[in-house]
């Protein structure tokens, strides 16, 4: 199942994010689960939020792999939404 994590990032937390960001990618790596990833840009190109697709086996595999994102763990996340995502192209 493909789902996709939309997180908005608390106001203010740039440097958080920037100073997660390599442990943040390599959980991507190690875990093997992310389709695709990048983050969020507000209109002044700054990053400020993160869209990742997961494929795992269910929803309880997304939430948890969601929690232990380790910009879920810095307290990056202002909120986060999980939504089933069907690709229909690319």
């Amino acid at each position: 199942m493909l789902i996709a994590l939309i997180a908005r990032d608390r106001p203010g937390a740039l440097q958080t994010r920037l100073d997660t960001r390599a442990a943040h990618l390599a959980y991507i790596a190690e875990t093997g689960v992310v389709v695709q990833a990048g983050p969020l840009l507000d209109a002044e190109g700054q990053m400020c939020g993160s869209l990742v697709i997961l494929e795992v086996a269910d929803r309880a595999a997304a939430e948890a792999w969601a929690g232990n994102d380790p910009y879920a763990r810095a307290g990056l996340f202002r909120e986060v939404e999980l939504i089933e995502w069907k690709k229909v192209i690319g």
